[in-house]
Parts: C-alpha cells; structure tokens; sequence
C-alpha cells in the first residue's frame, strides 16, 4: 500500500464523517467544516499517527466560476498544505467560508505560526478573514486600496488608477481612464489548414 493511500485511509479512520478524503494523482485532500477546522488542525500537528510538524502553504480560492460554470455552494475556501517530516507524507488541508459576503475562518496562528503571512495574503488578495489573527492587515496592495483583486468578479483593469501630477506635486489617485479592448487574438489561416 502506498504512503498516501495509508494516510487516506488513517484519516478516514480517524475523523470518520467529519472529513471528506480524496485522493487524487497520488495527492491526498481533505476537505472540513468550518466548525471542525481548528480542532481537526490541532490533531494533525499533534497526533503521532499523522505528525503533520510543517505548514508549506495556505492558498485563497475563489469558487465564483469553476469549471467554466457557476459553482453552487459556498464561494471562498482556503487550502493548507500541509508536510510530516516524520512520516514523509503531504496533506492538503481544504475548508470553506460559509457567509460568500462576509467570508471568515478561525486562523491556525496557534497551531502553526508560518501561517502569518499566508493568511494576510489570503485576506488582502481575496477577503477572507481570520479570526484570532494579531496582524490580519493588507499585505501586497496599497493601504488605500479598494477591494480584493483576486477575487472573479474584480475588474482586470482595476477601479483606479495612479499617476505623478506635476501641479499638486503628489501622486494621485483617479478613475480608470482605460479603455476596455478585446484581449482575443484573431487567427487569420487558409480554409484548409491543417488538413493532412
């Protein structure tokens, strides 16, 4: 039996029908309730039969269109991915944000440190919140910066725009002066190209 399909099944043993476990191109996913999270977080770490020591990585995702298709369910998600040293095993660690309007999940700050950044980062750039972060304030944008710009619906040429003016002496800010183009390239070929 291979590492990560006994660590599927372990984790099926372990947390029964509070976790959903997939295993998929040798990966394994578990998907939890918000309610569970913390909880199912701290055993990970804890329990010698996963050990899970390490956090790699917390993404944001938006599920507004997955699949090229509205997705029905809750919107945002964030995924952890999670490292044992001791077992030479991955986890990637994956729960929802009930509330699509005001998308909050409790922050594993206690659980694993190294989470700091990664969870500032999903807060600046999608808008989810973390309950229980120290320093849950924007990290890559601008402080005056209006929205989450990796969320779908936020426009690709932003809301505003900065420039220098030379009168004022100071940068400012202004409404996008951009003109919406077709980023579709036209493919121009004979009527019986690539035929064989």
């Amino acid at each position: 039996m291979k590492r990560t399909e006994a660590l599927a099944q372990r984790l099926r043993n372990r947390f029964g029908d509070q976790v959903v476990v997939q295993e998929h191109h040798g990966e394994v996913t578990m998907t939890v309730d918000k309610e569970n999270y913390l909880a199912i977080a701290q055993t990970l770490r804890d329990d010698p039969d996963f050990a899970f020591e390490q956090l790699i990585d917390l993404s944001g995702i938006d599920y507004a269109t997955y699949a090229n298709r509205p997705w029905v369910g809750p919107r945002f998600a964030v995924a952890v991915h999670l490292l044992s040293l001791t077992h030479n095993v991955r986890l990637r660690l994956k729960t929802f944000a009930v509330d699509d309007d005001w998308p909050t999940l409790p922050s594993l700050i206690e659980i694993w440190p190294s989470v700091d950044w990664y969870e500032r980062e999903a807060f600046d750039l999608f808008g989810i919140l973390f309950e229980g972060h120290p320093d849950l304030r924007r990290i890559l944008t601008d402080y005056g910066f209006v929205g989450h710009p990796l969320r779908k619906d936020f426009p690709v040429t932003g809301h505003v725009e900065m420039r220098y003016d030379p009168e004022k002496g100071r940068v400012v800010y202004q409404p996008v002066t951009i003109e919406p183009r077709e980023n579709t390239p036209r493919i121009v070929r004979e009527a019986n190209y690539g035929d064989v």
